[in-house]
């Protein structure tokens, strides 16, 4: 095993120079798990851990190692064991809301050039959760593909594939069935020596068996989806980081059937680039897109030329995406007041003395 590999190159060996001078190593996090880490490095894998200094510094969810992430180490002569000094810069990263009340941003993967944003063409074919993903994709600053699974379960591929169409224009989309191994070659574009793909999607949707299936070995647990509801049982519990025979490397993840989103509003406005345009037509420039006379957005809804639930869905988000911001600054606001009250307090302190 090689860096190059597993994805190194020149600008990430220019930022490493100083490590390398001062005798460090370099590696990949290809498993993450409650704070243990399994990395890929030119002595093969070695497992490790933060060094103090590092968790001691590491006060946000980011500023932990994740998988796909390139670290800096110093190995164990004697032991496969290495101990993670630093982070490398990252050229990408997906986030998403923290759970729980807190808002924070947690990190899931990093370093990732492709997203594969899988759907299943079955009951639970659902165009609106394409969209958030899609979201999460432009924010991270990766190219997203559209992978529609399970097309033999499909009765109308063409109605399915307009409805993508609709939320993702001129975003590649594919076609294929993982169990009939059928139409998987479509993806071997995107699977280039050195290259990282992630697979991203709630469960059920295939991820997992795609991953089987490219691997060429059933590495990953699979189980059917619920014939209830249609609805998928998770069996990837963990994010990792696998080789494939192409030279690539591709990431399954633990689906996530209503992702929490980080995002910006210009990624807001990317993924919903054609209600943007509409948008910008309208007569007033402070138009809600309700009542008022000129509103372009209600006239294509009208028309039929925009859906009114993808109207609904890029109003929902937007909400949401107000609320994160104001939850941001609200947390800025008492993140600063607190950091002047411990000053205050130092400084009383001192003069007491």
């Amino acid at each position: 095993m090689n860096l190059n590999q597993l994805g190194w190159n020149y600008s990430l060996g220019c930022q490493f120079q100083p490590y390398a001078n001062a005798g460090f190593s370099a590696g990949r996090v290809a498993v993450e798990h409650r704070g243990a880490y399994i990395l890929y490095t030119e002595r093969g894998e070695v497992t490790a851990e933060v060094a103090g200094k590092l968790r001691y510094q590491a006060n946000q969810a980011d500023a932990f190692p994740v998988v796909g992430d390139w670290v800096v180490i110093q190995p164990n002569e004697t032991e496969q064991r290495a101990t993670i000094h630093q982070i490398l810069p990252r050229t990408s990263k997906f986030s998403r809301k923290a759970a729980g009340t807190k808002t924070e941003e947690q990190v899931v993967a990093a370093n990732i050039d492709t997203a594969f944003l899988v759907s299943g063409l079955d009951q639970d074919f659902n165009p609106r959760r394409i969209e958030r993903y899609l979201l999460l994709a432009w924010e991270s600053g990766v190219t997203p593909v559209i992978v529609l699974n399970k097309v033999d379960l499909c009765e109308d591929v063409d109605a399915a594939l307009v409805a993508v169409g609709a939320i993702a224009p001129g975003i590649p989309t594919v076609v294929l069935s993982a169990v009939q191994q059928s139409g998987l070659e479509q993806l071997a574009a995107y699977l280039q020596p050195g290259k990282t793909v992630a697979l991203l999607g709630s469960s059920g949707v295939g991820k997992s068996t795609i991953t089987n299936q490219l691997l060429g070995t059933a590495v990953q647990k699979v189980r059917a989806v619920r014939q209830a509801d249609h609805r998928g049982q998770h069996t990837t519990t963990r994010r990792e980081l696998l080789l494939l025979p192409s030279g690539s490397l591709i990431m399954d993840t633990p689906g996530m059937r209503e992702i929490q989103v980080w995002a910006t509003e210009s990624s807001l406005d990317e993924t919903f680039a054609d209600v943007q345009a509409l948008a910008a037509q309208c007569r007033f420039r402070d138009c809600r897109h309700d009542r008022e006379p000129g509103c372009a957005i209600q006239a294509a809804i009208a028309s039929n030329l925009l859906d009114e639930s993808r109207f609904y869905s890029y109003q929902k988000l937007g909400k949401e995406l107000n609320y994160l911001a104001r939850k941001q600054d609200q947390r800025a606001h008492l993140d600063e007041k607190a950091r002047w009250k411990k000053i205050t307090k130092s400084l009383r302190q001192h003069y007491k003395k």
